[in-house]
C-alpha cells in the first residue's frame, strides 16, 4: 500500500503486546483487519506505548512484543497491502500526544471506565499514563487521518473521547483532523472467557483455560474447550440463560463461517460433550496454517526487522504530514 493517495477511506487499529493474540483478539479484530487489508488504507501497529501502563520486565516485554509482530505477519495481515508497525517507531505518536494533551480536560480522562478500572486493579501504580492513555489513543487514530476505528465495546468510550477532541481542535484552529468513525463488526466483536462466559477473552487472564492462543498446539485448544464451562441442561442453543453455550456456538458460528441457527441445526440432539469437542477440533484446524506461519516468522528475526523498519517508515511519512499542520495550525515556529 502506497501513501493514502486513493479514495479508499483509511482504518486504523492496534493491540497491546501482552501474552499472546488469543482466539478473541482474532475473531474480534485480527480477522476483520485481514478482509480490510484489501479495501481500505490500513494502518495496523503494536501498541507497545499504550502497554507501559503496567509495569514490565524489560526483556520478557521486547521479546513478547517481536512475538506478537510475528503473529500478526502469521495472521494473514500482508506488508504489501498494510502499513505494519510498532507505535514506538513513530515518534510522532507521543509528540501528537502532547500537543492534544493541552486540548483535553483533566475531567474527560479522569472519568473514563478504563482508568476507573485499571486504577483500581493496580492501586500501587496509579500513573499518568493509565489517566493519559486515551488520550494517546487518539493522537494514533487522528495522525492518519482516520475515517473508520475497528473498535470492541469496550473502546467506544475511548472513541468517543477521540472524536471529541477531534471536533474542539478543528473548532479552535480550523479544519485538521478527519473526524473518526466506529467500526464494530456484526459477528465476533465480544468473545467470552471459556472458564467465565460473562466476561470477555483475555489475554492476560490468569486462569490458562480461559483463553485460547492462536499458537496453542492442537492437543492443548482441545482440551481447553473440553474444559469450557458450560451451562445446566443439555440444548445447544443461544439463549440469555446459557451464556455458556452461547459463548461456544458463536465462536464455532465464527470460525466455520455459518449462521448462529445452522450451528443449532448441526447440533441438534448431542450433548454438550461432543459439541465441545468440535468447537475446540474447528478453532484448532483454523489455527494450524497461523501456527505454522509464526514458529517460521520468529527464526527470522533479520526479516521481521525489514518489515517492521520499512512500516515505520511508510507510517511516520504519513504522520509527519499531520504532526507538519498540527503545529502550524496551533503557532508553533518551523524554519
Amino acid at each position: 500500500m502506497e501513501n493514502t493517495t486513493d479514495n479508499k477511506k483509511t482504518v486504523l487499529s492496534g493491540i497491546q503486546p501482552t501474552g499472546t493474540i488469543t482466539l478473541g483478539n482474532y475473531l474480534g479484530a485480527v480477522q476483520n483487519w485481514q478482509r480490510m487489508q484489501e479495501d481500505f488504507n490500513s494502518v495496523f501497529f503494536i501498541a507497545d506505548l499504550h502497554a507501559l501502563t503496567v509495569r514490565r520486565e524489560p526483556a520478557e516485554f521486547r521479546q513478547t512484543s517481536l512475538d506478537f509482530f510475528a503473529q500478526y505477519l502469521a495472521c494473514g495481515l500482508d506488508p504489501e497491502k498494510c502499513i505494519l508497525y510498532f507505535q514506538s517507531h513513530v515518534r510522532q505518536h507521543a509528540e501528537l500526544q502532547w500537543i492534544l494533551n493541552c486540548n483535553t480536560y483533566v475531567g474527560e480522562t479522569s472519568r473514563m471506565t478504563q482508568f476507573k478500572d485499571k486504577s483500581a486493579k493496580h492501586a500501587d501504580n496509579i500513573n499518568m499514563g493509565l489517566m493519559d492513555y486515551p488520550v494517546l489513543m487518539a493522537a494514533d487514530i487522528l495522525l492518519y487521518q482516520t475515517d473508520l476505528v475497528p473498535v470492541g465495546i469496550d473502546q467506544k468510550q475511548h472513541l468517543e473521547l477521540t472524536r471529541d477532541i477531534a471536533i474542539r481542535f478543528n473548532n479552535r484552529y480550523g479544519e485538521t483532523f478527519t473526524v473518526p468513525e466506529a467500526y464494530i463488526p456484526k459477528e465476533g466483536a465480544k468473545i467470552c472467557s471459556l472458564q467465565d462466559p460473562t466476561a470477555k477473552m483475555s489475554k492476560s487472564d490468569p486462569d490458562q483455560n480461559a483463553s485460547v492462543s492462536i499458537v496453542d498446539d492442537e492437543a492443548t485448544i482441545v482440551r481447553k474447550f473440553k474444559r469450557a464451562v458450560t451451562d445446566s441442561g443439555n440444548e445447544i442453543c443461544v439463549r440469555e440463560d446459557k451464556p455458556g453455550i452461547t459463548n461456544l456456538i458463536n465462536i464455532y458460528s465464527a470460525i466455520e463461517h455459518k449462521a448462529v441457527s445452522e450451528v443449532e441445526t448441526e447440533f441438534v440432539g448431542q450433548g454438550y460433550g461432543s459439541f465441545k469437542i468440535a468447537v475446540g477440533e474447528a478453532v484448532a484446524a483454523a489455527f494450524k496454517p497461523v501456527r505454522e506461519a509464526y514458529h517460521t516468522l520468529i527464526k527470522d528475526k533479520g526479516q521481521l526487522s525489514a518489515i517492521a523498519k520499512n512500516g515505520a517508515e511508510r507510517a511516520a511519512s504519513l504522520a509527519e504530514k499531520t504532526l507538519r499542520k498540527v503545529k502550524k495550525r496551533v503557532g508553533l515556529v518551523a524554519f
